[in-house]
């Protein structure tokens, strides 16, 4: 089977909101081994004009989780989770993500290319806050393999 072309241009509803942790942000800080005491250290985020730690810039990806569901559970989509292997990622920020931010993601597929019995489907999702404000846009393509 092969990636739908008319999920291009498919926007997904709104996945329910990610309350951003303190404790979810240091532990992906440590794993991504970002240093700086504003992922860490409440008083150093407060004292860089911050509300609480800082989430290092590729912490989206966890927010953008639940829309990327989506997109492969699409009954009608075509992509076998089996043949996908993640191509590309991007972030395009407006504002950091912080602990204690209320977070809530639409996922729109952009793009369905083919290029050599594969297929290549860019899906951006936008991420807000609570006051519906932009805080970072994540686009990912993935690759999906076509049949050996």
């Amino acid at each position: 089977m092969s990636v739908n072309p008319e999920l291009q241009g498919r926007v997904f509803p709104p996945v329910a909101p990610y309350l951003v942790g303190r404790e979810k942000v240091r532990e992906f800080s440590r794993a991504v081994f970002a240093t700086s005491p504003i992922n860490h250290d409440p008083e150093a985020a407060r004292a860089a004009g911050h509300t609480d730690v800082v989430a290092p810039p590729t912490f989206a990806v966890v927010v953008q989780e639940a829309t990327l569901a989506q997109l492969l559970a699409e009954p009608d989509g075509g992509i076998d989770f089996t043949r996908v292997v993640h191509g590309d990622q991007r972030f395009s920020y407006t504002r950091p993500i912080v602990a204690g931010d209320e977070l809530t993601a639409t996922l729109a597929v952009t793009s369905i290319k083919s290029l050599g019995g594969h297929s290549m489907v860019t899906a951006e999702s936008t991420i807000v806050d609570a006051s519906g404000a932009h805080v970072v846009t994540a686009v990912s393509t993935l690759v999906v393999r076509g049949d050996e």
